[in-house]
């Protein structure tokens, strides 16, 4: 009997564990609140963005940039001057969620390299996808006209050409 109640003891032991373990990889697999309003639609969690046009990545978790400078991998908060031209908002970004991905830089190099040029994926600043509203209602966007986002939604006004993401997100 005591090992019945031992074996039973260890099983619902086990079932709460992965439980519990479920609710976490839950809980920290959607990251939207923490992406840039410059990241791409569609993404509920993102690790790296990869930045074709300019050969640089972008971590989420930790808000730095990641570029290749004499002959090593360098982080920084903000983009060196040499791509002091580049347009955060209409670059195209590819997620990448693998642990440091610069290590196979070839690899993604190659993959992407199509994407060099494109200016055509929606932004989140751009989005009316209600999953972003913490981008738009926590004061980032004070020019974002509410009511005429309501009128659009409805179809009651023109699109003005946002939401549709080419597959990055989806218009309502």
């Amino acid at each position: 009997m005591k090992k019945l109640i031992f074996t039973a003891a260890i099983l619902l032991g086990c079932l709460s564990f992965k439980a519990a373990e479920a609710q976490i990889s839950v809980s920290l697999g959607v990251n939207i609140g923490s992406q840039p309003e410059w990241g791409p639609v569609g993404y509920d969690h993102a690790d790296y963005y990869y930045m074709p046009d300019i050969d640089v990545y972008y971590s989420v978790p930790t808000h730095q940039y990641i570029y290749y400078q004499s002959n090593s991998w360098t982080r920084t908060t903000v983009l060196p001057a040499r791509y002091g031209n580049y347009d955060l908002y209409h670059g195209y970004k590819v997620v990448i969620n693998e642990r440091n991905p610069w290590v196979r830089n070839d690899v993604y190099r190659t993959r992407y390299a199509a994407y060099r040029g494109r200016r055509d994926q929606v932004v989140i600043r751009d989005s009316r996808d209600d999953k972003y509203r913490d981008h738009w209602d926590n004061g980032k966007h004070k020019g974002w006209d509410k009511q005429k986002y309501k009128k659009d939604k409805h179809g009651d006004d023109d699109d003005q050409g946002h939401g549709n993401g080419h597959g990055h997100g989806h218009k309502d």
